[in-house]
């Protein structure tokens, strides 16, 4: 489906876009891949990756900007949408920053796609942090969902097709914990918010090929949740230093004890698949379209997928070892 086609990815220059980039350049050589970005520097900088390559095309513009969106998405087929403000405690001291991006931003997107008739899927990525918010983070993420559904009812027809994907903890990507914590480890003291705490665990690599697969698969309005496994954050501190103190901070405002990416109330619009669930909007009875379910198995009705009662647990040993086969690139982007 990407093979020889037009992709944009809104915030390309974060560390979804350089893990998506390269493997989309590889796996299906797109006549053209434009990186939409608002940071100049992060251009600069990972224009230097690519050289001469004719097929990227960096495009300095901020999704608030409807105008500029619409400029960018000249001949676009295919849109990823990974442009967000994230940092849970930042979010909730600049509330109307977040709202300005994550919200009014993702109106911009949905309007200026729908717009242009070139367009033909859409594929927004969203948290773990969308299901049952507690922080601004999250309650905005979950709007920008709802609003990616709706943008489905808004094209009407057959026209542009907007999905989401789900995930949670992206393994050593910058700012998260494990980077966070490799640059304590001389220190011989990690710092841990709650010794029960729990996080999914998930590459960025694994995070490209759910959005592939949501080109792939989608009909329109699909929630795609990746099944992968969870941590103690207790044991990811012990894999990355195990000679050092552990030290009990308090979980910081906002935060959440374990990471939710699918809700009992969601539950009866979920479908279980071998590698993944899909949440089926409830609007205009398309959890009950046969199209969008497929050989989908519905769930049991007081399901939810969390990160503590998850059945699949990543051990101390695995993420070692992935962390020594990755360590070059950790929190590089």
């Amino acid at each position: 489906m990407l093979s020889n086609s037009s992709i944009l990815i809104t915030g390309g220059t974060g560390s979804f876009g350089h893990t998506f980039v390269p493997m989309t350049l590889a796996k299906y050589n797109p006549r053209r891949l434009v990186i939409y970005s608002r940071d100049e520097m992060k251009h600069w900088e990972m224009a230097k990756l690519y050289g001469n390559d004719e097929r990227v095309r960096f495009f300095i513009g901020d999704v608030r900007d409807k105008e500029r969106l619409a400029r960018a998405l000249h001949g676009i087929e295919y849109v990823v949408h990974a442009a967000a403000t994230k940092i849970v405690p930042a979010a909730e001291y600049n509330p109307f920053e977040c709202v300005k991006t994550n919200v009014i931003g993702a109106m911009n997107l949905i309007d200026a796609c729908i717009d242009r008739e070139c367009v033909k899927r859409v594929v927004a990525l969203s948290t773990d942090k969308a299901s049952s918010p507690i922080n601004l983070y999250g309650a905005t993420k979950l709007t920008s969902d709802k609003l990616f559904i709706a943008g489905n009812s808004y094209a009407g027809g057959d026209d542009v097709r907007f999905s989401v994907v789900r995930y949670g903890n992206v393994m050593g990507s910058r700012g998260s914990v494990i980077p966070y914590f490799l640059s304590l480890v001389k220190n011989g003291l990690l710092p841990i918010t709650d010794d029960r705490m729990t996080r999914f665990m998930i590459t960025l690599e694994q995070g490209v090929e759910l959005v592939w697969h949501a080109f792939e698969d989608m009909v329109g309005g699909e929630i795609y949740v990746k099944r992968i496994p969870s941590m103690k954050v207790v044991d990811i501190a012990s894999a990355i230093a195990p000679n050092a103190r552990q030290n009990i901070v308090g979980i910081r405002p906002g935060e959440k004890l374990h990471e939710q990416m699918i809700s009992s109330e969601d539950a009866p619009y979920t479908y279980e698949y071998k590698d993944h669930y899909k949440i089926l909007p409830a609007i205009h009875h398309w959890d009950r379209d046969t199209k969008r379910i497929g050989n989908g198995k519905l769930v049991a009705g007081n399901f939810t997928y969390c990160s503590d009662n998850n059945i699949d647990w990543m051990s101390i040993d695995t993420l070692r070892t992935w962390i020594e086969q990755n360590r070059e690139k950790i929190g590089k982007v």
